[in-house]
């Protein structure tokens, strides 16, 4: 089983929990400064909002959650078979130690294949620039910096959550 994940950059966290909660009567699952998740049963959805009033747009990323480490590698290797270019960002990132994947589509949207491993503390990011120490994952940072080791060729994914 598997569900569909919309992330979505929001300018005031509180204002888009209120809202999402009602539309969807449920609570989030994970609730953090600037970050919220809701994992909703009916639709299937995992719904992420991200404050970030500065965003060029509302759409944060994409991306479908597993519940297997091995899932994510089926469909690492799926889509490199397919030819579609792909990045890893196993690590930790928005709040959980993660197993995960990106690809982007023929447009750039950016989606992501994963797994929850555990929970964390802190925001984290799998994904970092050799050059600099600091992650790009968290309130505000989500698809907003490129990382400067993606190669030409491999999927052009950012640091997200």
């Amino acid at each position: 089983m598997s569900r569909v994940q919309l992330a979505l950059n929001v300018t005031d966290i509180d204002t888009a929990v209120d809202f999402y909660s009602k539309l969807f009567r449920t609570e989030p699952a994970k609730r953090k400064p600037g970050y919220a998740n809701f994992a909703i049963d009916e639709p299937a959805l995992k719904l992420v909002l991200i404050e970030n009033p500065q965003a060029a747009g509302r759409l944060n990323h994409l991306g479908v959650e597993v519940f297997s480490t091995a899932e994510v590698a089926a469909a690492q290797q799926r889509l490199e078979g397919e030819g579609i270019a792909t990045a890893d960002e196993s690590g930790v990132c928005c709040y959980a130690e993660q197993d995960k994947v990106w690809a982007n589509d023929p447009d750039g949207a950016p989606w992501e294949i994963y797994t929850v491993l555990a929970d964390s503390d802190v925001a984290g990011s799998g994904m970092h620039d050799p050059g600099n120490d600091a992650g790009v994952c968290g309130a505000g940072a989500c698809a907003t910096d490129e990382l400067a080791h993606v190669a030409a060729g491999e999927a052009s994914v950012k640091g997200c959550c």
